[in-house]
């Protein structure tokens, strides 16, 4: 038995209708895709089929969690999923793949492998950036990231984000918020007592 076999939509046999399919996402999915990014998964999916002659409606819903990396800290983040993907399947003279949303297979499929629209949907929807709420990464690692950037600097982004870090750590920790207070603020608050020209 493949390891995909369970993902696989008998076409041509497909009464008229609609029908419904679940599938439980794993670990061991994502292992099978030869993606190490993921490292555990707990996705529900479900699956409207609907076949009115040719061609065939696939609506997928996603639901659950992805546990990852978070890009700043390195430990683990566990990042919710709740996503959806519509895709039409049509027969045709040869497969084509040329829209998102359309698909052409040939005459001669009567099968149809929905595992890798499966995958592509929850690998899209991971952002780029994935990161703890502030305040939340690893200190020891955040500390460390600090003390790097200051060595090397790291430009705006860096500074304003090791800034708000700090703002909240302080804020963790029980600082005095009677005490002084940052500089630059005070141009803005001339702004708005300054009298009309």
């Amino acid at each position: 038995m493949g390891k995909f076999t369970e993902f696989k939509l008998q076409l041509k046999s497909m009464p008229e209708g609609e029908h419904e399919y679940a599938y439980h996402l794993g670990k061991e999915f994502f292992v099978n895709m030869e993606n190490d990014e993921i490292h555990d998964a707990d996705i529900d999916v479900k699956l409207i089929a609907t076949r009115r002659g040719d061609p065939f409606e696939l609506n997928f819903h996603f639901t659950g969690t992805l546990t990852l990396l978070c890009t700043r800290c390195l430990d683990d983040l566990v990042f919710p999923v709740d996503t959806t993907y519509h895709m039409t399947v049509e027969y045709g003279d040869s497969y084509r793949d040329e829209s998102d949303d359309l698909l052409i297979i040939p005459d001669s499929d009567a099968t149809l492998n929905v595992a890798f629209m499966i995958y592509d949907t929850i690998v899209l929807s991971i952002p780029m950036k994935h990161v703890h709420p502030l305040g939340k990464c690893n200190r020891q690692m955040s500390a460390l990231l600090r003390k790097h950037r200051g060595r090397h600097g790291d430009g705006e982004d860096a500074d304003l984000e090791d800034e708000l870090m700090d703002g909240i750590d302080d804020a963790d920790s029980g600082a005095d918020s009677s005490g002084p207070i940052d500089s630059r603020w005070d141009a803005l608050r001339g702004l708005g007592s300054g009298s009309p020209d």
